[in-house]
């Protein structure tokens, strides 16, 4: 109801609403409710504010009342490592509208007065939080919908969906067939009926959520104000007060708690709308137990009712929203966990897309193209069941093994002797040593990393050139030659940076980062399908794996396996070749995200093993080693470069990205955003990417914390690292533009102290070629 709302609002005419049976059906008539403005992530935090100011304001616009109660909400920490998730947090969120604070025992307990407050560290604390009545909110949006001309039809299940050849939809119902420019499969737990009428296998799963309804409390009734709703992380549920009782709902572990995998296999039983499930109060009994401990009321509390009900997740917890890959003009705005929360934001945001041709702001972790063939059922249960049971400490980057859409990459490398296993903290820990290790290797010697997880694509055909330019704002190669270029949106945000290679005349093969793959592959068939170009795409990332080598040695290793001359003049920067290493066909480019010398080569998936074991027995002489993607993360930022998705995505522009040298302004095709780039030009730049050097302990930058000067919030970093060459902390940041000048001091905010910093000349180090252009220059000269 909220994106057939939105729409309708915005002005959108011919908006229909099907519904299968009738409102609120399926998970929204038994939702908690609850509102919350807090997100860990950075993005979804805009979802959650926006849908809060809709609720505040839908009662006056629609005279329909929703039942919205704000006592505000308090994340509770009863351990150490909790309360330095909170500072980590709050660093995350200074730069964001919402207000949040750390408060001490004292406010909780003032907050929440039935608190036991001996468990109590801190808390969370977000005024403006609350519930509201799903119910009522939702006949608010469908009265809003109405009121600006959308359409609702019920009983109208959806029977079949057939694509027409110019990308719309015929829509079939029993009471006849509509046809739609474009479809949004907005279905809850039907999302996977849905999505198998025209071939998708959907990773939402329906999982059984309990929650407890006390009788009244006198201890409650008695209370002047609401109390505030309490989240207590170790304990794994949430609380509220329910009229004059309690309301209580514990997400339970992963050996505990129950998934609805016979809807996965055999399909939602048909007639499935307002069912529960049977409740089952010793699956949750150990979560009650904690409850009662912290609110000791509970212990003499009479239980009225448990509501155990579907809700749907995805392996990742976060929902599907936006574009599919591979049709046309499908959307999807599925796989909410909290759908109560994230309505009113995704409805807006779905709507500013459809209309703009562009995602209001950057929400790729929500991207629905993040999941291919490789989430099957297994791996959809096993994530599922480890993501309900949420309340892990909110910091796990230190796996030595990383995962990207599907594939494994290992972040670091341990030795004998090194402090091995799993070790989660938001200061240095194990990996801090070996990843010195691993950056020293490429700096001196040889290293070899595993880039596999890139996306591919092959562009080719008559209009091929035409496409790519009208795309990209960067001129396109000659054949041989490799360049770094970007996709822009029309309003001149940065969509995606993509290396490109002409590899024959008219055939480009694009590499895009791990988690980009589908994102950038439906805005490319996109553009091609609504231009009308004549070209052939194929996504070919699961056939090719990809090598990295770099480091002052990888010439000599690879010269060892090949009669090609690797020398600087027989193989140069940003050329590519293919060649034969130990007789095996490889594509070779010279390109490295270290700015080492060094080499990507792609190679079919049959031959990888037999490539690497070549290297590695090549390069014993010259101390070969592997290397993983923390070391290539510092030595990166060591040498400037930008990342997508960090520096750079759909919320910042490639001027104040610092991306220039890749924007061909001047060049004759008339690329997407190149007018929006022009005016942004015009009216000048509000800030700028800076690059930072800090003073820590035993911390270091990651991006996304709040940068301080004078005590005003003035900026966000947006990736950090330990630089173990000059062995101090860097950072980019954006800073406003009289801050932004070299020598210029500012604090960043890491959990929760303000460490020095200081706005340096980038890069710290030169990259390779640059070097050796000026070794070269110098020794002409002499």
């Amino acid at each position: 109801t909220s994106v057939a709302y939105h729409l309708a609002k915005a002005g959108m005419k011919d908006v229909v609403l099907l519904e299968k049976s009738e409102l609120t059906a399926g998970s929204t008539w038994h939702a908690a409710g609850l509102t919350t403005y807090y997100h860990p992530g950075i993005n979804v935090k805009k979802v959650h504010y926006d849908s809060i100011k809709l609720y505040e304001s839908l009662e006056a616009e629609t005279g329909q009342a929703v039942g919205f109660h704000q006592p505000g909400s308090v994340r509770i920490a009863s351990t150490a490592a909790r309360v330095d998730e909170m500072k980590y947090q709050m660093t995350r969120t200074h730069w964001h509208v919402t207000e949040q604070y750390m408060i001490g025992p004292e406010k909780v307990q003032e907050l929440f007065p039935l608190i036991n407050i001996d468990k109590v560290l801190a808390g969370l604390y977000t005024p403006g939080d609350g519930h509201i009545d799903p119910y009522s909110l939702t006949m608010a949006l469908a009265a809003g919908a109405r009121m600006y001309g959308a359409q609702i039809y019920n009983p109208a299940p959806v029977t079949g969906l057939n694509p027409t050849a110019d990308g719309k939809w015929d829509v079939q119902t029993p009471h006849g067939t509509i046809r739609a420019n474009r479809i949004v499969n907005a279905t809850g737990f039907w999302a996977r009926e849905v999505g198998k009428m025209i071939g998708f296998e959907h990773p939402t799963i329906p999982v059984h959520h309990q929650y407890v309804v006390t009788a009244t409390v006198p201890e409650v009734k008695a209370l002047k104000k609401e109390l505030a709703v309490i989240r207590d992380l170790e304990g794994s549920y949430y609380l509220r007060q329910e009229r004059d009782g309690l309301l209580f709902g514990p997400y339970e572990k992963m050996e505990k708690m129950k998934l609805q995998d016979s809807w996965v296999t055999d399909g939602v039983p048909p007639g499935f709308g307002k069912e529960l499930f049977e409740s089952d109060l010793d699956r949750i009994m150990e979560h009650i137990e904690m409850a009662m401990e912290m609110v000791p009321v509970l212990k003499k509390a009479d239980i009225v009712n448990v509501v155990s009900g579907p809700i749907t997740y995805t392996p990742d917890l976060l929902p599907m929203v936006g574009p599919q890959q591979g049709v046309r003009n499908y959307w999807a705005a599925i796989g909410f966990g909290y759908g109560v929360i994230h309505a009113g934001g995704i409805g807006k945001f779905l709507s500013d897309w459809i209309r703009n041709g562009e995602p209001p702001y950057d929400l790729i972790e929500c991207d629905p193209n993040r999941y291919g063939k490789w989430t099957d059922v297994p791996y959809m249960c096993a994530k599922a069941r480890e993501s309900y049971g949420f309340n892990n400490v909110g910091k796990a980057n230190t796996r030595s093994i990383g995962f990207h859409t599907g594939w494994e990459q290992p972040h670091w490398f341990h030795k004998p002797g090194d402090d091995i296993g799993y070790k989660p903290s938001f200061r240095r820990t194990n990996w801090f040593g070996p990843v010195g290790r691993e950056c020293k290797l490429v700096m001196e010697k040889v290293g070899v990393i595993d880039l596999t997880p890139f996306g591919k694509f092959i562009v080719k055909g008559k209009d091929s050139h035409k496409l790519l330019d009208r795309l990209f704002a960067n001129t396109m190669p000659k054949v041989g030659i490799t360049n770094i270029s970007h996709m822009l949106t029309p309003a001149g945000k940065v969509f995606a940076e993509v290396t490109i290679t002409q590899l024959a005349p008219g055939e480009f093969l694009l590499i895009t980062g791990s988690g980009s793959e589908g994102h950038d592959l439906r805005w490319i068939e996109t553009e091609a399908a609504d231009g009308g170009y004549d070209v052939d795409i194929s996504n070919v990332t699961d056939d090719i794996g990809v090598l990295g080598i770099a480091g002052p040695n990888s010439r000599k290793v690879l010269q060892k396996l090949t009669d090609e001359d690797m020398s600087d003049a027989g193989f140069k920067f940003l050329h590519c070749k293919t060649i034969k290493l130990a007789g095996i066909p490889v594509r070779a480019i010279r390109i490295s995200y270290t700015g080492e010398l060094g080499w990507e080569l792609y190679i079919d998936q049959k031959n990888m093993a037999a490539v690497y074991k070549a290297m590695m027995e090549a390069g014993k002489d010259e101390g070969i080693d592997n290397f993983g993607t923390y070391a290539m993360s510092s030595l990166r930022l060591e040498k400037g470069f930008r990342g997508w998705g960090a520096e750079m995505n759909c919320d910042t522009n490639p001027l104040e990205a610092g991306l220039d040298y890749f924007i061909k302004m001047n060049k004759p095709a008339d690329f997407i955003g190149k007018a929006a780039l022009q005016e942004i030009k015009a009216k000048g730049l509000k800030r700028k990417l800076s690059y930072l050097s800090l003073d820590t302990d035993d911390i270091d930058p990651e991006g996304n914390e709040t940068v301080w000067h004078n005590g005003k919030v003035v900026g966000n970093t947006t990736s950090g690292a330990y630089s173990y060459s000059s062995q101090q902390s860097l950072a980019f940041a954006y800073l406003p533009l009289e801050l932004c000048s070299v020598g210029q001091k500012v604090e960043v905010e890491l959990l929760g102290r303000k460490y020095p910093a200081m706005v340096i000349q980038e890069p710290l180090l030169l990259t390779e070629p640059t070097r050796t252009r000026l070794q070269k220059k110098a020794k002409g000269k002499a």
